[in-house]
């Protein structure tokens, strides 16, 4: 951030008979020089533009200086850029490259800075579904789920034959007393549990969750949302839904059934499931026996539950023997014996939905998605969304920018420490602003094939 000059130096311990000493003194200097191709990625995608119009503005244009869309542009960027609050912008709004970022060299009215400080942001992240007398900016939460979608779909140069979208719930903490504050049981913490969905890397929903529902409440909802949006540009295309058993629920099950969509969740195990595996646990257990090692069967079978199912479904059983006990582990599926059978599913496919929980990982800890202390629920998914639109953009830099290189698979934190926390001078001439950047940087190599990547060279 932008440093304040300082007549006053600091000395420090002597090195070689040299003198050390330090001034804040050295004019506009960033450390966030590498936000630039943040700018060049947004303008790739257009997703600040595109998040600003989902918002409306009932202000008095001339009497405001900065514009919704800086706002939400500022607010996004900031969190990339590991800003987690408000009051970090009361010195962001400062900075050269918040102001670059915002399209603003200064201030058009006297007193203020090129950027917002935290009291405008805040009356952002309060706005509502409709304006107030008090309240001027509104946003659409509509529009705002739509877009994710949108964004989805846009990252793909042709319709993919078929995708796999990965659903899950998690804690988010409150140390508070927030509207919608539960405390539960499992994480054994008062918690909002919201609802995230994933297609790889790519985010298409979060969507906070009071704590006192199962982890499957809404689901039905957000995957007929997304499903509808998606068959509407990609017709053919064929959608997996996978997740943890706390998705094996009959309505969801039903309604995929229903509107050909595929699934593959966990199901949790009971007296019934296990005893259907007895002879294949028992095997297991004598070839680990033998060999000293985890030993694993695996049995597909029709099966229904007594009450909550509405018919026979395909359960595929691992049956697996490992450390001197049992371990058997069920999924229920829609899919036939021709997409594969149950060891394929279970270890190539199921498994898989792993990576998902580093997606979630990113979103909360690199992105502070679980910075949910407003008093309402409606700010807090506010903020939830910015998170997740600043996780948008991060994945879009590593999609676009970083696939050939050794940031391809780097966690968000990661690409931020690398690339985005470098130190530059800037300087502002009549043709020009110039960052000059520290000559040190160790990954200016990376930062070059970004820049390419990014902005070809048309010369």
């Amino acid at each position: 951030m932008q440093t304040e000059c300082s007549p006053n130096f600091f000395a420090f311990a002597p090195v070689e008979g040299r003198a050390v000493v330090a001034a804040f003194d050295g004019g506009a200097i960033t450390s966030d020089a590498g936000a630039l191709l943040l700018g060049a990625t947004d303008r790739a995608i257009g997703v600040i533009e595109r998040f600003a119009a989902c918002f409306r503005d009932a202000r008095c244009a001339a009497l405001i200086e900065h514009r919704v869309t800086t706002l939400v542009g500022q607010r996004v960027f900031g969190i990339a850029l590991g800003y987690e609050d408000l009051n970090d912008h009361d010195e962001l709004r400062h900075d050269p490259v918040m102001a670059l970022l915002a399209g603003k060299l200064a201030a058009r009215r006297k007193g203020c800075a090129p950027a917002a400080g935290k009291s405008t942001l805040n009356r952002l992240e309060l706005s509502r579904p409709q304006a107030t007398r008090y309240h001027k900016i509104s946003h659409d939460p509509g529009a705002i789920e739509e877009l994710f979608v949108t964004l989805f779909l846009e990252a793909h140069k042709r319709p993919p034959r078929r995708i796999i979208l990965d659903l899950d719930a998690t804690d988010d903490p409150l140390h508070g007393d927030q509207e919608g504050r539960f405390f539960h049981g499992y994480y054994n913490c008062y918690c909002y549990l919201p609802l995230y969905i994933f297609c790889g890397d790519q985010l298409l929903a979060a969507k906070l969750r009071s704590a006192n529902i199962d982890a499957s409440a809404g689901a039905v909802e957000e995957v007929e949302r997304i499903v509808a949006q998606l068959r509407r540009r990609w017709p053919k295309v064929r959608i997996l839904l996978r997740a943890d058993s706390g998705f094996a629920r009959e309505a969801l099950m039903a309604w995929c059934e229903d509107h050909g969509v595929d699934y593959l969740f966990g199901l949790a195990r009971n007296g019934r499931l296990v005893a259907m595996i007895a002879a294949e646990l028992e095997e297991a257990a004598e070839e680990s026996r033998r060999s000293g090692m985890p030993a694993r069967r695996f049995k597909d079978f029709r099966w229904t539950t007594r009450k909550s199912w509405s018919r026979r479904r395909r359960v595929i059983a691992k049956a697996e023997w490992t450390r001197g006990e049992a371990n058997p582990r069920f999924l229920v599926s829609s899919l036939g014996p021709a997409e594969g059978d149950g060891r394929h599913l279970y270890e190539d496919v199921y498994c898989a939905r792993g990576e998902m929980e580093n997606r979630i990982k990113e979103c909360q800890l690199d992105l502070f998605a679980d910075r949910t202390s407003s008093a309402t629920m409606r700010a807090n998914q506010l903020r939830l969304w910015f998170a997740s639109m600043a996780y948008v953009l991060l994945d879009s830099l590593r999609r676009l920018a970083l696939s050939a290189g050794e940031l391809a698979q780097a966690s968000c934190g990661t690409i931020r420490r690398k690339l985005l926390k470098i130190g530059a001078l800037v300087s502002v001439s009549v043709r020009r602003i110039k960052f000059a950047m520290a000559s040190g940087c160790p990954y200016q190599d990376l930062f070059a094939a970004a820049h390419r990547a990014l902005i070809p060279d048309t010369s």
